[in-house]
């Protein structure tokens, strides 16, 4: 039974091998650190010694095989077992280098984070019964469409202008048009045509169409489009059932014909993201706020809605950005989930102090680029140096600060994300994380090129990039465990990555847009109105039942900005920074007042200052308070003796003296002909 990582347990046997010789046993380090398990050496598990595997297999406990090249051949002899089988690559990640007799350290830290569960990743459906809508502009739609047109529900689209042959045999339908607007996703497209006309049955040299028509709406599972125009949807190579392929490059219109061909029946996606409602700081009262989720998300997916926002789990493609960026954890990563991945961490950097390991480097690396780079450097070069960890994410812009600062905490040296030289998608949302980390590394002490990113698709750039890294070993590593929901994560981190900084500072100032800081409150302008108070999402600004006061909670605050837009008077500013102190940090007080006491009962209400201000501007300046003492003294009361004097009194609010009579265009032209 193949457990893929996501068994209950941790494995209690690990089987490790020479692969034929090509790399040296770390036995010892793995035994030194995976301590309780059950460590057998061999030579070669997947052939000749392939019986002691099974061997191992018929005891019923889990196993982790350090190899991946031959998990089809572990597997298929376990399947008859109860035993959970999962794998981790020391190979190529370690044993095939240059370094490989130091590499020990680090093929145990490979193996101790193998060996930490991973919980299931949530999924979505997707369906799709085969209605295909082909998108072209001249003969390569319709020959594309032949090609389908046994597989798949065939509706061809030809742009205006479109000069082909009328078909011998109308085998599927054709029209011509222009797509004016798609959106959707694998299964439920929806595509407005403008232009929009059916041929004439009686064309003979080429295809001629009827009279056009605007706004036509057409449903599919499948869209294809070979028009070589602008895509139909922002990154496009992101959206499921939408597949684009160059009409003048022949093999890509063969790769995307193949792929369509096999977008039929159900399949499973996984939830990226996991989203709670109550957390988002989006907006209030129609005020937008926080918007950083919807600035880096490529695909669209994030929409507002209301005063938070909401992600389409169909369209989303787990870029990650979003939740790397969101300062309350209303969006969260979820594949893995952000602290299952700090706790890989944990174990990875732990295991290899522990066997002796010193400048740690962790390079963050997506399964696919980063995986064959690396593969092919140890196939073909000297393989990735032995203080280099790779850590395989699914997306590299799915890590935030959060993993960043507990990386250093744990006693890493230098951090690197592996990019391509020419990114597919936008990484805005990682150069922001590393912004973010880079003045909190550098005012906690920690000199030189820290984090950085490695744009290359070379290997041997790669190994240069990593080897030129001048580590500086971790003088203190923490061991916290990693518990909370994100954000709780990332103040913990930070927290313990002061605890073990080389020169702690208590203030840290930040990068504007940073999800951290205080707010600065001009005082002498304040009403003490306290919309910031009911504006705020995450209860960092609060107030006193008791008398007019405003409270700050900076370890609270996320700078989403909804208090300085809701603010009347206009007088907060935020200021982007980290407070260590803040944790432990009673409430601020910004401004507080006396109430004002009613004249009449004694009973506190408003704020002293705003309710002597309002007197001042109306006493003698008003028509309902110019003569009269008693009117004035309503203002001076609670709300209660307020309508018992107007009663006790009998105020007319309708008093007021006539108004003048209005002035027409005729009396303006009678006064100048007086003049």
């Amino acid at each position: 039974m193949l457990g893929d990582h996501d068994m209950a347990e941790r494995p209690r046997m690990i089987l490790i091998c020479s692969c034929e010789d090509t790399m040296p046993l770390a036995g010892d380090a793995v035994r030194k650190v995976c301590r309780g398990a059950e460590v057998i050496e061999g030579r070669q598990f997947c052939r000749s010694e392939l019986e002691r595997f099974r061997n191992a297999a018929s005891a019923g406990e889990s196993i982790l095989v350090a190899c991946t090249q031959e998990s089809p051949v572990f597997a298929e002899s376990a399947e008859n077992t109860e035993t959970q089988v999962s794998f981790v690559n020391i190979r190529e990640n370690a044993g095939w280098s240059s370094d490989a007799l130091q590499a020990g350290p680090k093929m145990a830290a490979l193996i101790a984070a193998a060996l930490e569960p991973v919980p299931d990743v949530p999924t979505i459906e997707l369906s799709s019964e085969g209605t295909t809508l082909i998108y072209g502009k001249d003969v390569q739609a319709l020959e594309a469409a032949k090609l389908l047109a046994d597989h798949l529900d065939i509706t061809v689209l030809l742009t205006p202008g479109a000069d082909v042959a009328p078909p011998r045999v109308t085998s599927f339908p054709v029209a011509r048009g222009k797509i004016r607007s798609a959106k959707g996703v694998l299964g439920e497209f929806d595509v407005t045509v403008d232009q929009c006309a059916m041929p004439q049955p009686s064309s003979r040299d080429e295809l001629k169409f009827a009279s056009p028509r605007d706004g036509m709406t057409s449903r599919c599972d499948i869209l294809l489009d070979l028009s070589g125009g602008t895509p139909l949807f922002p990154s496009a190579d992101l959206r499921d059932g939408y597949l684009r392929a160059d009409p003048s490059d022949p093999a890509a219109v063969l790769r995307a014909v193949l792929k369509a061909r096999d977008l039929t029946g159900t399949f499973e996606k996984p939830r990226n993201i996991t989203f709670t409602a109550e957390l988002c700081a989006h907006s209030r009262s129609k005020i937008v706020g926080c918007h950083r989720c919807l600035d880096l998300c490529p695909t669209g997916a994030i929409t507002p809605n209301g005063d938070h926002v909401a992600i389409d789990a169909k369209i989303c493609a787990g870029c990650g950005q979003c939740a790397a960026a969101c300062p309350t954890g209303a969006a969260a990563y979820a594949v893995p989930p952000s602290g299952t991945l700090l706790t890989r961490l944990r174990a990875m950097l732990a295991a290899y102090g522990q066997a002796g390991g010193t400048r740690a480097i962790i390079l963050f690396h997506d399964g696919e680029q980063g995986v064959e780079l690396i593969d092919a450097l140890a196939r073909f070069g000297d393989g990735l140096p032995a203080n280099a960890l790779p850590v395989a994410v699914n997306e590299i812009t799915q890590i935030g600060l959060d993993a960043v600062t507990a990386a250093f905490a744990y006693g890493a040296s230098a951090v690197r994300f592996l990019t391509r030289a020419k990114p597919m998608h936008d990484l805005a949302g990682l150069y922001r994380t590393i912004a973010l980390a880079e003045p909190i590394l550098i005012r906690l002490g920690f000199a030189g090129l820290r984090i950085a990113t490695i744009e290359t698709d070379d290997p041997d750039t790669l190994s240069a990039a990593l080897r030129a890294i001048d580590c500086v070993p971790a003088a203190r590593a923490a061991s916290f465990v990693p518990v909370g929901m994100p954000r709780e994560l990332t103040r913990l981190s930070l927290r313990e990555l002061h605890a073990v900084a080389p020169a702690p500072a208590d203030i840290v100032p930040l990068p504007a847009g940073a999800p951290f800081g205080t707010v600065v409150l001009n005082a002498e302008g304040c009403t003490l109105c306290l919309s910031c108070v009911s504006a705020c999402p995450t209860g960092a600004m609060g107030s006193d039942p008791d008398r007019p006061t405003l409270r700050f909670t900076e370890d609270a605050c996320v700078q989403c900005g909804l208090c300085q837009a809701t603010c009347p008077e206009k007088v907060i500013a935020l200021e982007p920074q980290i407070d260590f102190r803040a944790a432990t940090a009673m409430a601020r007080v910004l401004k507080q007042e006396d109430p004002y006491e009613c004249i009449r009962c004694g009973k506190p209400f408003g704020v002293k200052s705003s309710v002597e201000r309002v007197i001042a501007k109306l006493e003698g300046k008003h028509w309902m308070f110019a003569n009269s003492k008693k009117r004035l003294d309503v203002i001076r009361m609670c709300e209660d003796c307020r309508v018992n004097a107007m009663a006790e009194e009998q105020f007319d609010p309708f008093g007021a003296p006539a108004r003048p009579k209005p002035r027409t265009t005729e009396d303006f032209l009678r006064e100048r002909e007086k003049k």
